[in-house]
């Protein structure tokens, strides 16, 4: 057996890549599934959605691949974190998920703060933020007393995929971490919390590591895929935890940057001893025993294709990225925050909302497109200089995603971020690191270290300029004034939003 297969589920698709045991990618598929958003604020998804989507992946994948089911050892996951999704007695779906870019519980939040207060961080090393897991849990036990009274465990979404693929039900570390239930340094569910927010005996699933074997594929799945009944499943993990391990962050020092619907800065830490104050999240990691701090633009690659949908459909993303070419750091004196959803870090603001400051009319759609790369990656800064504040050495960063797509946006990345910024050979995501974690589970290698020595290889690098690095530091300072500065006008504008 020569082949494993990783699965990312993510917000808007899963992708299924099927990987050698030298860490090729022999094969690749992607299916969409819809999001649904019943009005302002929400977004859901029918967890059978993912299931079906996953299936006709794995299908496909198995026939493009032309090589023989025995040859595949193994399957795991990575997945969009924070996701609820409630079963009742049967773990049969109450209700459709509740995804991690939805925005109604901010009362659950206010909630959570008052009754825990620092024991919150304390405990689950994260602030109470309306993308989290247990204010969606208390927003259905108020909203939707009978979905909720049905309602006996939860999982977040890639474990309802497992399940439904192998009828074997976990979590694992990585992706508890980011529920708000979890004692993230003491690995295991929280008594204090779950018993302060009355949740039920059992309502947590059991914890496992992200390479732990649960089980083989059901009989009905490996029909339906061409699989084997005997394809061994691996638990896998959250996507930025895969995320990490398909970019090699596996030791102090490492930093990513990862460009997807959000964006994420993330650095690895060896203990749960470091003490970010909440600026940062804090979260398990999926290699054991590790963890890492993070923080998130909500809006990131969002923002550009908003852009691109709205204001130039006929353009491709390349076409865009050669006219930011010819634009000078600082996009002629426009600036752009990307708070298209809100922001998250440093920023835990649900209500904040983009901008465009000084606009004028010598401005071109060449301008605007560079103010939005320049202001996404300003925000994600934010989150640089926080590690910086804490004491740790940023000096290479590795870059995964849209962002690293473009030669324009990874210099534009080194020259902000004033540090070096390094590309991926055939660079695959979370779908490489779920890929990992089957190959470690198999047994292949000794370490997920040795897994990415023979997985992972770096080509290109980016260097700082001088000259755009002293420009850019003067920018990010006007910048980082744009919040305080709008914080009020937006919520005076949010009875005027559609849907309100």
């Amino acid at each position: 057996m020569n082949y494993v297969i990783g699965i990312d589920l993510g917000t808007s698709s899963v992708k299924c890549i099927l990987v050698s045991r030298e860490g090729k990618v022999r094969g690749e598929v992607s299916r969409e599934y819809p999001l649904l958003q019943p009005q302002s604020g929400y977004n859901e998804q029918d967890p059978e959605e993912w299931v079906r989507q996953t299936v006709l992946g794995l299908q496909a994948l198995v026939q493009q691949a032309e090589i023989a089911p025995a040859e595949i050892a193994g399957i795991s996951f990575s997945g969009q974190m924070h996701g609820l999704v409630l079963l009742d007695d049967e773990n049969r779906p109450v209700r459709p998920a509740i995804l991690w870019n939805d925005t109604r519980t901010t009362a659950e939040c206010r909630e959570i703060e008052a009754k825990l207060g620092n024991t919150l961080l304390a405990i689950a090393r994260n602030p109470a933020l309306e993308g989290f897991t247990l204010p969606k849990v208390l927003w259905v036990r108020e909203n939707e007393p009978e979905s909720f009274r049905r309602s006996s465990r939860f999982v977040l979404p890639k474990d309802y995929l497992r399940y439904r693929l192998t009828g074997q039900l976990h979590i694992d570390y990585s992706d508890a971490a980011g529920t708000l239930l979890l004692d993230v340094g003491g690995r295991r569910w929280s008594e204090t919390i779950c018993r302060m927010f009355d949740l039920p005996e059992g309502f947590c699933p059991p914890l496992v590591e992200s390479h732990a074997y649960i089980g083989n594929l059901l009989p009905e799945i490996a029909a339906s895929t061409g699989l084997l009944p005997a394809t061994q499943v691996f638990a896998g993990g959250a996507d930025n935890a895969c995320g990490a391990l398909g970019a090699g962050i596996l030791a102090p020092g490492e930093i990513l940057c990862s460009i997807g619907t959000s964006g994420v800065i993330l650095g690895y830490e060896p203990s749960s001893h470091a003490d970010f104050h909440g600026k940062l999240h804090f979260f398990n990691h999926a290699q054991e025993n590790a963890y890492y701090a993070m923080g998130v633009t909500l809006a990131a690659g969002y923002s550009l294709s908003w852009f691109k949908r709205n204001f130039a459909s006929n353009d491709s993303f390349e076409e865009l990225m050669e006219q930011a070419s010819h634009v000078p750091p600082g996009a002629n004196g426009l600036l752009f925050t990307p708070y298209l959803s809100g922001e998250r870090t440093p920023h835990a603001d649900s209500a904040i909302r983009g901008s465009f400051i000084g606009m004028d009319g010598s401005h071109t759609k060449a301008d605007l497109v560079r103010a939005v790369l320049e202001g996404i990656t300003f925000s994600l800064h934010e989150s640089v200089e926080l590690l910086r504040a804490a004491g740790r050495r940023v000096d290479t960063i590795v870059s995964i995603g849209g962002g690293a797509k473009s030669d324009v946006w990874l210099q534009l990345q080194a020259d902000i971020f004033a540090a070096e910024v390094v590309k991926l050979d055939n660079e695959q995501g979370p779908g490489m690191g779920a890929a990992m974690l089957a190959a470690y589970g198999c047994g292949w290698y000794a370490s997920l270290e040795e897994c990415a020595a023979r997985f992972i290889r770096r080509t290109r690098s980016f260097v700082p300029s001088a000259e755009a690095r002293e420009r850019y530091a003067k920018l990010y300072s006007i910048y980082r004034k744009v919040y305080g500065a709008t914080r009020q006008l937006s919520e005076e504008l949010l009875p005027f939003r559609s849907g309100s």
